[in-house]
Formats: C-alpha cells, structure tokens, sequence
C-alpha cells in the first residue's frame, strides 16, 4: 500500500486543538503516512506551535486528489469544513470530538492514538449522508449562484424589521405561500442541528429524506414537510407587498443574497458526503447524550443483546473487505 496521506482538519482558536493537531501530526508520521494541512490552517496553527510549520500544504504540496482521508479535531462545525474542504475528491472524513457531544464525530478525544492508527491502516467503513444541491437563479430563469449543502440550505429575511413573502414548490406544483421570517430545508444529518431549533423532525440517519421547516411563518398551513429524496423542493422569494429581500445560507457557512423575485432549487445531490466509522453506535444513545434526555424507567435489553442490523456501510478501499453490517439506525 502506498504512503497515505491525510487532511488534518482543526482551528487555532482552542488550545487543546492545537495540542492536539501536533499530536495526530507526529502519529500519522510515525505510522508512516503523510499529514497535510489546509493553507489557512496551517497558517494559524504554525503562528502558536512553529513544528506544524513543516506540515505539508493541501493544494500546493499534496494534490486534493491524493488525500485518503479526512482527521477533523474539533465539533460538528469543524467536520462541515473538513467536508467542505474534501468536496471534490472521494476521501471520507473521521470527526474526533473536541468539545461537547456531537452528531457527526466518530470517536472522543481520549481515543485519539488508536483512532490514527486504524486510519492509516484503512481500517473503517465508510457511511455515505445525503447531502444537498443548491441552485440560485434570478428573474430571468439564469443561474447566479450554485453550491452544496450537508446539513440544511435555508432562506431567511436579511432585515429584522420585515418578514420575507415566500411561496414554497414541491417538484414544479406550488404547495403555498406565506409570510415568514424564512424556510429551513434539511438533510436527515442536519435535523439535529438549525431544523430541529426551528421545531422540525428528528429524522434518523438512515432514512433518505428532505425536511421543509417554515420559520415563524404566518400562515394557517405553514407546518414541516417531509418529502422523499427524489423529490425538487423550490423556495421563491417574491415581489411586492410586505416583502423583502432575503439571504441564502449553507450549512451557516456559505451564503448568497436573494433580492425579491429569486428563486431557490434543492435537491438531493448526486454527490454524497462520506463519513469514515471506526464503531458501530446507535444514532439512539447520542440523542440521549445530546439533549440529555430522560430515559429513567427503560427496562429494556442490555446494548449487547440489541438486535436487528442493516447493510448499509460500504468498505473503505478494496483492500478493506465485504460490506460491514452496522446496527440499525447508525449514526
């Protein structure tokens, strides 16, 4: 097997991440494989620990292509950026958790020597999220703007004084139109993040689904929707009246300006994001641990005699095997 080399994803702005981006560096090498650092990254990190300044640089060094995997350090916002950042190539991301309990990260921070090492060996499977394809376009039906999405794409008033005028599209049939502050649309992976603020469905990661969350809306029927994934959903901000203009945000890292008469298409992207997996977990036990929720009482099964596994996890190269079955409701 050739030398792997792998994108260590992580801020300057926490010293334990620092800490720790100097750690999983010096492990990667000595397992012999390559770490590499974004530009940026680097940048910040080499300013508060200098030996990260001999880190290869991700572009200029490594080409994106040649990266196998992705190390995020840090919390879900981290392992949107790790995916933002390996967008155009197949290699997956590993989260390990930096703060508090998140969705996305695999692994905890205490678990981190043995973590690198199983990366470097290819050993883990690779979960495949659903993830989303955004299309601006303008009055005159051009595309003006075009991105991605892994958690939501949500279209909001950019003004706090006035509300936007929206009418919501399901696959080229208008479902209604309404008053609202703006529409949330959501991947399953995002349900627990701005969709579930906004008192939309928690929808497990399994299930291939996209959710649309009206935010404060004035309206009678201005209830979430489910739709499957084949399905088009378009958000039009319109003209006149109360109206305003209004802002296009992806997963609260990209944006775009709507002026009245923009149109907003989401769909389910051909490309999904890919998640590496060391463990199997119950996407149960992390909403529990999530929103601390009460479970005083259960008298079910211990987790070892929990049954039932899907087939759903792909092998992470060639070398790695046969199709992984995980337990149901992974996440």
């Amino acid at each position: 097997m050739s030398e792997r080399k792998i994108l260590v994803v992580a801020h300057a702005h926490r010293e334990d991440t620092v800490d720790a981006a100097v750690r999983v560096a010096s492990l990667l090498r000595s397992a012999g494989a390559t770490p590499v650092l974004s530009h940026d990254d680097r940048e910040a990190l080499a300013e508060i620990a200098p030996v990260l300044g001999e880190v290869a640089v991700l572009g200029t060094d490594i080409a994106l292509a040649d990266i196998d995997l992705a190390i995020s350090l840090g919390g879900d916002g981290t392992i949107l950026r790790a995916a933002e950042l390996v967008r155009e190539c197949p290699a997956p991301v590993l989260g390990i958790n930096m703060g508090h309990v998140g969705f996305l990260a695999e692994i905890e921070r205490d678990a981190m020597d043995s973590a690198v090492q199983r990366a470097v060996d290819g050993d883990y499977a690779v979960e495949e999220r659903l993830a989303l394809e955004v299309r601006v376009k303008d009055r005159a039906d051009r595309v003006v703007y075009s991105t991605w999405a892994l958690n939501e794409a949500t279209v909001e008033k950019d003004s706090r004084e006035r509300m936007i005028e929206v009418v919501i599209e399901i696959d080229r049939r208008p479902l209604s139109t309404f008053g609202a502050d703006g529409v949330v649309i959501a991947t399953p992976t995002g349900s627990t993040a701005y969709n579930f603020s906004a008192g939309g469905p928690v929808i497990w990661p399994t299930v291939q689904a996209i959710a649309v969350v009206p935010l404060s809306a004035h309206a009678l029927f201005a209830r979430p929707v489910v739709v499957g994934p084949e399905h088009t959903v378009a958000v039009e901000v319109l003209e006149g009246g109360a109206g305003a203009s209004a802002v296009l945000w992806c997963d609260g890292r990209r944006s775009h300006p709507l002026p009245p008469g923009a149109r907003v298409t989401v769909r389910r992207s051909p490309q999904p994001v890919r998640l590496a997996r060391l463990h199997p977990a119950t996407f149960t036990d992390r909403l529990v641990r999530k929103f601390q929720l009460p479970v005083a009482g259960w008298r079910g099964p211990a987790p070892h005699d929990v049954t039932g596994v899907i087939d759903t996890i792909v092998p992470s190269s060639p070398d790695a095997g046969s199709r992984v079955a995980i337990p149901e409701a992974m996440e």
